[in-house]
């Protein structure tokens, strides 16, 4: 790598890991699901009823490095740092100059890819494991290495751990390969090779997913039936062009390039993975950001292409080449504000209008809101554990252990294991994960309920309850979450307890 390269390299890797320390203001707190992840440390398995265990095994090392914000943070900023690297370095195997290399990160950075790095999920492994497979198919086109193909599985079987979407890269690629004139790679014994450690590493949580009833297929269903029905097929197409804004522009010339420029001929597959991919995540009606993992490579190849098209005419294009920079950074940098959660919500709530509020607040419900929901998903927990926490004291130190805080959903249950979980006992819920992880509670004197008001099947069983406090910000998504201290527990509450607990773990059975 040239020095020149070399330097500019380190550069956007500091910048890009810096970054996300500073777009989120310190009034926000974590996002609900960030939550749940975090939690899933303190239960390790081989599966789970939200993701696959990854996620869970990167949890219990940020817990022994403290379990602080900071490596909260930190890990999904490493993944986009690292995918932006693969890009770097892909752009090194297709003979690009430093001009595509920054002309790339500068796409990569000014994307949606900044908002999926900025909070503790699987993207960013994931949209980083596609990006690795994209990498390794190339490296072994271009040098006909072959132990390459055990790397591609060894990064498969990963990426199946994280998230399953990777399995949608695979469909694609699969027709996408043997139209081109790459098939010949299904003769290799390598691949097979590459497959079998796939599938090894993937072992335990498919069989995990066996016996616990496929809870896959239930979670895809509620998925389908409560958030992707809002997701119009012409609106999955209409968010891919915004997640880039002008940098569609590169990694549409990519697809362009597989077409016209015969240095890309040998990866024309690429071009049709693309295709049979979104083809399927269109018909399935699939959450638009599913498909990021697809564009890192399309922006490599897009950079390397203009930066052939600038050097045909140097004279003519010499300032054009540089005024591409600033017109992909524009949009960003002009709606900076409502990408990230860099202000004050209230501040942020009023500087929205109509207009701003349709494009950035509308939620996964399908309805418009005051603020886009990923912030208002960071608003209000700390204050919810504060309040558990001042609830919980009033239990009589002797009585704790037979103690029980209920809530209703994973990120109030989440929220408050994080913010107070070495002053309370564990909170649980019906909800999610939860549903496995209740503590054994043969005798209860003393409930703590979060959420809405008491169902009637808590009123039934205790004599009575006081309201002690609510979620007040207004603008988390959680306003007005309730927290209430519920004495006299009735003994048959704890049976019953576990017989709802049992009763909502067989319905994520896809098979009884």
């Amino acid at each position: 790598m040239p020095r020149r390269s070399y330097l500019l390299l380190i550069l956007f890797l500091l910048f890009k890991l810096v970054f996300h320390f500073l777009i989120v203001h310190p009034a926000y707190d974590l996002h609900r699901d960030e939550f749940l992840h975090l939690d899933q440390a303190n239960h390790l398995a081989a599966g789970y009823l939200s993701v696959p265990p990854f996620t869970a095994f990167l949890s219990l090392l940020i817990k022994w490095l403290g379990g602080g914000v900071f490596w909260v943070r930190f890990f999904p900023a490493l993944f986009g740092a690292l995918t932006m690297l693969v890009i770097w370095k892909l752009i090194e195997l297709l003979k690009g100059g430093w001009y595509a290399q920054i002309f790339a990160a500068v796409v990569f950075i000014c994307s949606a890819m900044s908002r999926i790095n900025m909070l503790y999920q699987p993207n960013s492994f994931d949209v980083f494991s596609w990006t690795l497979v994209f990498y390794l198919l190339i490296l072994y086109i271009k040098n006909e290495a072959s132990y390459l193909l055990l790397w591609l599985g060894a990064v498969i079987g990963l990426a199946f751990l994280n998230k399953y979407n990777i399995l949608f890269l695979a469909v694609g690629l699969l027709p996408a390969l043997l139209i081109s004139s790459q098939r010949k790679i299904f003769l290799n014994k390598y691949l097979y090779g590459g497959l079998l450690i796939a599938l090894l590493l993937a072992t335990p949580n498919v069989i995990w997913q066996i016996r616990n009833g496929m809870p896959v297929i239930h979670h895809m269903k509620e998925l389908a039936s409560t958030q992707l029905v809002n997701v119009a097929r012409s609106g999955f197409m209409i968010e891919q062009l915004l997640f880039f804004l002008f940098g569609t522009l590169v990694w549409g010339a990519a697809l362009a390039g597989f077409a016209r420029y015969e240095s890309f001929k040998p990866y024309r597959f690429i071009g049709w993975a693309f295709l049979f991919v979104m083809a399927l995540f269109v018909y399935l009606r699939a959450k638009p950001y599913y498909a990021l993992g697809l564009y890192p490579v399309l922006i490599a190849f897009g950079s390397v292409y203009w930066e052939h098209i600038f050097s045909k005419r140097r004279s003519l294009n010499a300032w054009l080449r540089w005024l591409c920079l600033p017109l992909i950074m524009a949009p960003t940098l002009l709606l900076f504000r409502m990408i990230f959660p860099v202000m004050e919500p209230h501040n942020l709530e009023r500087s929205m209008n109509e207009r701003r509020r349709e494009i950035f607040a509308k939620w996964e419900d399908g309805k418009v809101h005051s603020m886009p929901q990923d912030f208002a998903d960071m608003l209000g927990w700390r204050e919810l554990a504060g309040l558990v926490v001042q609830a919980y004291e009033k239990v009589p130190m002797n009585e704790r252990r037979n103690t029980l805080i209920l809530c209703d959903n994973y990120g109030q249950a989440g929220a408050i294991n994080y913010y107070a979980g070495r002053e309370v006992s564990p909170a649980i819920t019906f909800n999610a994960d939860y549903v496995f992880w209740f503590p054994p509670n043969d005798t209860l004197h003393y409930l703590i309920i979060v959420g809405d008001g008491l169902g009637e099947h808590v009123r039934k069983y205790a004599s009575a309850y006081t309201k002690t406090g609510q979620i007040s910000h207004p603008l988390a998504r959680e306003y007005g979450t309730g927290v209430y201290f519920v004495q006299g527990i009735s003994p048959l509450f704890p049976g019953k307890l576990k017989q709802w607990q049992l009763e909502e773990q067989a319905s994520f059975r896809a098979w009884k």
